[in-house]
């Protein structure tokens, strides 16, 4: 019983710092966000007007590609979205989902970790970095993991 003890307290404290860390009702703000522009728009070829309104112009996914850095800005992913829409106009052949891992809100920033499902499979750990404006989150920036 001490033993169950000595595990579940760090846990059950390391669960209620993460919980404060999101703040009151950021961290479902975010997830909107998240889902809206990035889920629905980005991955699954939504509206680009919705993708602007929740992306900053400056947005940049960088990507490592054989042990390069390489930049892709939103406007070009918006282009190639576009073009894949035109290619398959019912959709995307595999819509994602998500699983989010965390989120990390101090102030007016926030990292999101989430998790990039298609067929049930996971493609792809997502790190996001959002920054609040008066306006609302926006998403600022990427990196990732393709599994």
């Amino acid at each position: 019983m001490k033993k169950l003890l000595l595990f579940l307290v760090p846990v059950m404290v390391s669960l209620q710092l993460n919980a404060c860390s999101t703040g009151n009702g950021e961290a479902e703000e975010i997830r909107r966000v998240i889902d809206k522009a990035y889920i629905d728009g980005i991955q699954n070829w939504g509206d680009p007007d919705v993708i602007r309104q929740h992306f900053v112009p400056e947005f940049v996914m960088l990507m490592l590609v054989d042990n390069q850095i390489q930049e892709m800005p939103i406007e070009a992913w918006i282009a190639r979205n576009e073009k894949q829409k035109a290619e398959h106009p019912d959709g995307p052949p595999y819509p994602a989902t998500v699983k989010y891992l965390d989120i990390d809100v101090v102030g007016t920033a926030a990292m999101v970790k989430l998790e990039l499902y298609r067929q049930g499979q996971r493609q792809f750990t997502d790190y996001l970095a959002l920054y609040r404006f008066e306006e609302g989150w926006k998403i600022v920036g990427k990196t990732f993991y393709r599994h």
